[in-house]
This record gives C-alpha cells, structure tokens and sequence, in this order.
C-alpha cells in the first residue's frame, strides 16, 4: 500500500533530522497516515510534525518543514508540502496513477487482498441463537457482521474458522422439548396442557405436525419422559436444519456446528471448574458455587452452579472459551453477542484472565436491536404468525443483498432502523441499487466493447489523464486501505460506505468521460480503466457476500 510507503518515507526522515541535529533525540511516535478533508491538499497527510512538537516543545511548522527537506524523492510522490499548524502533506504523481491500473486487473479476486494477519489463526463465533424457535431480524445483523468480517479477516491474511454455538442443553432446551410434546399430543386429539415456561408460537404446532407426518402417533406409546427425550432430539434437529436453511437462504454459512453438549460429554466443562478450584477462583456459599470474579477486579461473584447442582449459563460459557482458546488454541477468539448480553463481557474476560489467557485475546463485539419500519410506521409483528417478524420473512420481502447491504452499513453499537419500502425501491435513493447499479453499468459497457470486437488488452493507460479518469483510479486504489482499516477496527459499515463512495465516483466518470469513441487508443485505455473499476466494485461486494449483477 502506498500508505505504508509514505509511513516509512517519514520514518526515515525523522531518522535522518535526529542524526543531524535538526530534530532532538526523542521517541518517535507512532506515524498515522489520513485522507485530507480538502483533496486540494494532496492524497496523504500525517500530523507527526504536530507530535514531535509537544514532546519537543518546537513549533510544528518548523518541524514539518525541516522533515520534509529530509523525505527523500519517490517515484510515486509529486510534491511534499507543509500546511499549518503543522501537516504534511503528500500528493501523488499522475503516471504513477494511472499505471496502477495494469496493476490491479492482474490481481483479479485477490485485488485488495493484504497480509497483515500472517496466518494468525482467528475463530468468528455468532448468531448462535438457542434452537428453540426461527430466527428473527436481530439475528440476521449479528449474521452479517459476523459473515463480513470473515471475510474481510482472510482477505487480510487470517485463517478464520467461522462457528455456530448450539445451546442444546439446560432448562430452556427442557422447556422446547415439553411443548413440543404437549403440542404433539394436542394435534393427535389427547388433552395435554402446555409447560408453564413453554414456547408458545404457531412453529411448535408446525413442528409437531412436521414430525407426525413422518413419525405418525408413535411416540404416544412410550413412556412420557422417553417419549419427551426422542420427540426432543427429532425437533432440535429440525430447528437446527430451520435455521441452516434460513442462514443458507442469507448467503451466510459456518465451517463447525459446535454443540453445548459436548462440553459435558467429553468432560471439558468439568476440566474447567476443577482449574478454576485449584487456582482459588471457586467459593461454596448460599448452597451453591460461585466464580469469585471480585478477586479479579469486578464489582460482583458470579454463580456458576446453582443450588439444584444444574450448571449456569456463564458456566457453560466457560468451558466453551476453554475449549477454544487451551484446547483449539485459537489465537484470537471474537464473539459477537446481542444487545441482552452486555453484561456479560466483563465477567467472561476475568474468567479468561483466570485460566491465564490474555483478556486480550478475546474480542466481544455487541449487536444492538434492529427496528423495521414501514411508510415511516414501525413494524412490530409478523403477518403470518403474529409474533416477532422472522428473518426468512424480512429476506424473502427485500432480497438477501438488500438485507445484507443495510445490516453491514450501521455500525453494530448502534441501533438501527431498516426501512423496508427504501430497501425495495428501484433507484438510486436506495443505496444497495445504487452500488449493484454502477457494476450493472460497468458490465453493459464492456459488453459493448465485445460486441465492436475491441481488444483493450494493449490498452495504453498513460492516456488516463483527465481528472475523472484519475479521481476514479485514486478511489480504486484505497480498497486495501478499507480492507486494513475493517481489520483493525472489526468495523464492516466501512466497507458499505466505500461500496458507495467507489459507485459514486464511478457515475460521476461516466457522466463526464465517454468510454467508447472514435479515438480508438483512448478507447483502449478507458476500457482498461472501466474493467478495473468492475473488478474492485465487485470484489466490494463479495467482501459483502452480496452479489454483482451485469444487468439490471
């Protein structure tokens, strides 16, 4: 990246003015590169002048002016100037631009590709939602923040696992499967009443139905608490498989199914609590047992057995981080929880810190509720059920890229507001038209192109001279920057802005610069330029698991 050129061009400068005097011999701080508001003031800007002054007590104009007569000549630089109170700014030179063009068609789907991960191994867990019922539309937002960033992730050089946690133990599995048996029972005319903690939504009754048409009454005949354990296990499977299909239908998939009964099954969870005994983390009081977080730095002790010897949720939660971090030795592990669990992030990070691994290394990431709405009217339930809306119904009224598109363009501490009317609509108010237009547009001119015969594999990208043809190359070349910057932040709404800015400025292109005409070498060129931008708009959007459509 050309940002990582210019940190090292100023990083031997301020080597080089501390060795001649010019520049006292303090730490150099770390060296951050942006984007100018004003593109008049170049491509690049760093205010290290604005650093060393207040660790040096220089003024920041004299310091970025004696830096600058230390930064050596680039081929990829034009000019290297000094702005008040102290920037420097950098603008590159237009050759340089325009061959970065025979740059990136070569690159094809690895075009913004970096390898700042160098293979750290890095595990994504999200959605996970108890199989107790479909998914709703907050689900489908943890789903494309976690998909987006995996992909983003291993275009950055992480090899990332993407994971499904299956509650399928504890109480609220022992609620689904006795309603399912009262409805079982219920659709086969025998007088059962629902659990006072069951889930009551018209899916209960379709899954009883679902199994009585392939298992018939069967299941009547066994004894209550059999026939609870095996009607249970067919419909944990058939919601699991719901929420598979759901998922699949979204573009979103996950490379392990792991399952919460595992973690007993093969003695992890009891692994764990032992480690935490040994290491003075485990107290017994009020009848049950408590992780003593206080000696950690939190406010409370949490309960990890209850007083009826069933285990807690965060005491499950435990042994799966165990699992993940000692057993599968994840380097990093980034969960991504609804808005309902933030307050389990400090608690699950002193618990990590007890088993000693570096809090660190576990990133949470929360995402906040999701509002639809409708004519400006906020739509509260379902129409076919009357319950919350499911994700399948969102998906199937607006599209799998339009749900994609607007759940990544929030960031995920924000709540947000879909509206489904502007998600439908077929123009350029809506913005997942409005990028998929600009690729559809893209296609149709190179389709013009084979159907005059034009071969622009020779083309000659010297002949990029004009503003709009060197403004689109310059927005081109900044999707690595937006891959790092979504790495570094786990941030994926900034590939959704970026979508936009490259849609823009690529409208604004052809508005301006007619690609097709009858000077045939800057045909040739445009075409070279026109297929890049195709190639990076789209590679924007597979990073989006969104879809590149040639026609519209």
């Amino acid at each position: 990246m050309i940002k990582q050129r210019i940190v090292e061009l100023l990083a031997q400068a301020a080597d080089k003015a501390q060795k001649s005097g010019k520049l006292p011999s303090v730490a150099v701080p770390e060296i951050t590169i942006e984007h100018p508001q004003n593109p008049e003031h170049g491509d690049y800007a760093s205010s290290l002048p604005l650093k060393l002054a207040r660790a040096t007590g220089a003024s920041p104009l004299a310091i970025a002016e004696d830096l600058v007569g230390f930064i050596s000549t680039a081929p990829e630089i034009e000019t290297v100037t000094v702005a008040p109170p102290g920037f420097i700014n950098f603008t590159l030179k237009n050759d340089w631009l325009t061959r970065q063009v025979d740059s990136i068609l070569p690159a094809g789907d690895a075009y913004g590709d970096i390898e700042l991960g160098q293979g750290s191994r890095v595990q994504l867990e999200f959605v996970s939602v108890n199989p107790t019922g479909p998914l709703h539309v907050g689900h489908g937002r943890g789903a494309i923040l976690g998909n987006t960033l995996a992909n983003v992730l291993s275009a950055a050089g992480y090899k990332v696992e993407k994971e499904y946690y299956v509650n399928d133990a504890g109480s609220q599995m022992d609620a689904f499967y006795r309603s399912l048996y009262a409805r079982y029972q219920q659709a086969l005319k025998v007088d059962a009443e629902m659990p006072a903690d069951g889930y009551l939504g018209d899916y209960i009754v379709d899954l009883a139905g679902e199994i009585i048409a392939g298992e018939g009454d069967r299941f009547l005949s066994l004894p209550e608490k059999e026939a609870v354990a095996e009607l249970g296990k067919i419909g944990l499977d058939k919601m699991i498989a719901r929420i598979k299909a759901d998922l699949d239908f979204l573009g979103v998939g996950f490379d392990v199914w792991f399952r919460e009964r595992e973690l007993f099954e093969q003695g992890q969870y009891d692994k764990v609590m032992s480690l935490l005994r040994e290491g003075g983390y485990i107290s017994e009081r009020e009848a049950a047992t408590w992780f003593v977080s206080t000696a950690l730095g939190e406010d409370k002790d949490n309960v990890v057995v209850r007083s009826d010897g069933s285990p807690t949720y965060f005491a499950t939660d435990i042994a799966y981080h165990y699992n993940k971090f000692v057993e599968r030795k994840f380097d990093k592990v980034i969960d991504i929880w609804g808005a309902d669990h933030q307050g389990h992030i400090s608690r699950m990070k002193a618990v990590v810190q007890a088993l000693g691994i570096s809090p660190e290394r576990l990133v949470v990431i929360i995402s906040q509720m999701v509002t639809l709405s409708r004519a400006g009217e906020v739509v509260k339930l379902s129409k076919r059920s009357g319950d919350i809306v499911t994700l399948r119904e969102l998906i199937d009224e607006v599209g799998a890229d339009a749900c994609r598109f607007f759940f990544a363009a929030r960031s995920a501490d924000s709540q947000m507001d879909f509206d489904l009317e502007l998600a439908k609509k077929q123009s350029a108010d809506n913005p997942v038209y409005y990028v998929q237009y600009a690729h559809a547009r893209i296609a149709s001119i190179l389709r013009l192109a084979e159907d005059k015969k034009i071969d622009y594999s020779d083309g000659d990208v010297s002949l990029l001279t004009a503003g709009p043809e060197l403004t689109l190359i310059r927005k081109m070349l900044l999707l690595p920057e937006v891959v790092e910057m979504v790495t570094q932040t786990l941030e994926p709404h900034h590939l959704a802005y970026y979508a936009q800015d490259l849609a823009t400025v690529f409208h604004s292109f052809y508005k301006q610069c007619r690609v097709v005409t009858d000077d045939e070498a800057l045909s040739k060129a445009r075409l070279k330029l026109v297929a890049a931008a195709r190639l990076t708009l789209a590679r924007t959007l597979h990073l989006m698991g969104m879809t590149a459509p040639d026609k519209m």
